[in-house]
C-alpha cells in the first residue's frame, strides 16, 4: 500500500515561510486559513551554545487517522489510489468533530464555504504521480521531499536514507495514530523537542 507523505529536512529549513505562502496560493486558501504553519523552536541553552530550528507543521497522514474515524458522515477519508487523507467537501456538515480529533490542530474551518479543510498533498497536482506540492516545488533551501515511503526510490525515502536514526523525528503520537511525516534534524544542529 503506498504511504505518500513528506519528508522535511529541518537542517536546511530556514523558516522563510515560502512553504506557506506557495500553499495558500495553489490551494486558494482564503485570509487567516493555513494548511502549513512554521514554528520557531528555541532558541534554548547559553551563549555560546545556543540552538534553534523552524518546525513546519500540516497535516501528518497518520497510519490511523483519529480525524477519519471520528467522522459521521464519512466526509474525511482516506483515498483508496494514493492512501492520502482527504476532506469530501460534497459530504462535510461542518460539525468540525475532525478537528477535535486531529491531534496536530492542522484542520481548519472554511467560514465562507461552511466545511472542514486541511493539506491535500496537493491532490490536484500529485494524484497522477507526475508533480510534487507547491511547498515542496517552492521550497528555496530544498528542504521538502515529497514520495511514498514503501517505495525505496523516492524522493522522500531517498533522503532518510542519507541518515542514522537519531536525526530522523515524528511528531508525537498521543495514541496510536503513527504519523507518516518524518524530520530530519541532526543532533549537530539541534536537539529534537517534543513540542505537541
Amino acid at each position: 500500500m503506498s504511504k505518500r507523505c513528506l519528508v522535511v529536512n529541518l537542517d536546511r529549513c530556514s523558516g522563510c515561510d515560502s512553504c506557506v505562502v506557495h500553499c495558500k496560493y495553489e490551494n486558494g486558501l482564503s485570509l487567516g486559513e493555513y494548511w502549513n504553519h512554521v514554528t520557531a523552536v528555541g532558541p534554548t541553552g547559553d551563549f555560546p551554545d545556543v540552538e534553534m530550528y523552524w518546525l513546519p507543521v500540516f497535516c501528518q497522514q497518520c497510519e490511523n487517522p483519529a480525524c477519519v474515524s471520528v467522522c459521521p458522515t464519512g466526509a474525511s477519508y482516506r483515498d483508496p489510489e494514493t492512501n492520502v487523507v482527504l476532506v469530501d467537501k460534497d459530504k462535510c456538515i461542518g460539525c468540525r468533530y475532525c478537528m477535535f480529533g486531529c491531534p496536530y490542530g492542522v484542520r481548519h474551518f472554511n467560514e465562507v464555504e461552511g466545511v472542514v479543510e486541511k493539506c491535500t498533498l496537493c491532490s490536484q497536482l500529485t494524484a497522477a504521480g507526475d508533480d510534487v506540492p507547491a511547498c515542496v516545488h517552492n521550497c528555496p533551501t530544498g528542504a521538502r521531499f515529497f514520495g511514498d515511503l514503501d517505495d525505496p526510490e523516492s524522493d522522500a525515502s531517498k533522503e532518510l536514507a542519507k541518515y542514522d536514526a537519531d536525526a530522523i523525528h515524528s511528531l508525537p503520537d498521543p495514541g496510536n495514530a503513527h504519523p507518516a511525516t518524518k524530520y530530519i534534524l541532526s543532533p549537530s544542529i539541534a536537539a529534537w523537542k517534543e513540542l505537541i
